[in-house]
C-alpha cells in the first residue's frame, strides 16, 4: 500500500490517498444531487439504486481515508508541514468530524429507512413528505461535509 503515500495529483503536498478523498469528497454533492434529481423526474427505482451505490461507495472511501491517515502517522504527521497553526486545525477537523459523522448518521437512517419503506411501497407515497424532508437534512450534511473537508485538506496540504 505504499503506492497511497506518492505524490498526489492536485499539484499539493498531499499524498495520493488525499487527493483521491479530496476528490471523491467534493465530487460528491453533484453525484447525490444527480441522484436527488432522478427522484424528482421520477425516476424512483434508479435514485434509490444510484443513492445506494454512492452510499456504499462513500462508506469505503471513508475506510480507505481512515486507513491512510493511521499508516500515514495520524493528523499530526500531515499537520507537521502546514503553514497554519495547530489550534486553528484542530478547531477544523474537529467541526469537520462532527459534521461527518452526525451526516453520516443521518445518511444511514435515510438509506435504510428508504430502502425498507420502498420494499414495503409506502416510499413514494405516504412516507414521502417525512423522507423528504430527511433527505434534505442529509444531502446539506454532505454539503457541510465536503466544504469542510475541503477547508480542512487546504489547511493541511495548500498553507
Amino acid at each position: 500500500m505504499d503506492y497511497m503515500f506518492t505524490q498526489g495529483f492536485l499539484g499539493t503536498r498531499a499524498p495520493l490517498f488525499m487527493d483521491v478523498v479530496t476528490f471523491i469528497v467534493a465530487l460528491l454533492p453533484l453525484l447525490v444531487y444527480g441522484a436527488i434529481s432522478l427522484a424528482r423526474k421520477k425516476f424512483y427505482k434508479a435514485h434509490a439504486v444510484l443513492q445506494n451505490i454512492i452510499f456504499i461507495i462513500s462508506v469505503i472511501v471513508v475506510g480507505y481515508f481512515e486507513y491512510g491517515v493511521r499508516m500515514g502517522g495520524g493528523f499530526d504527521a500531515f499537520m507537521k508541514d502546514s503553514g497554519v497553526s495547530h489550534t486553528y486545525a484542530s478547531v477544523v477537523l474537529g467541526l469537520h468530524v462532527i459534521i461527518a459523522v452526525i451526516t453520516l448518521l443521518y445518511w444511514s437512517v435515510t438509506i435504510f429507512k428508504a430502502n425498507y419503506q420502498f420494499m414495503q411501497k409506502t416510499l413514494p407515497g405516504m412516507k414521502s413528505n417525512a423522507h423528504k424532508l430527511l433527505a434534505l437534512k442529509t444531502f446539506l450534511g454532505i454539503v457541510f461535509t465536503s466544504f469542510s473537508g475541503i477547508w480542512v485538506y487546504l489547511l493541511l496540504f495548500v498553507y
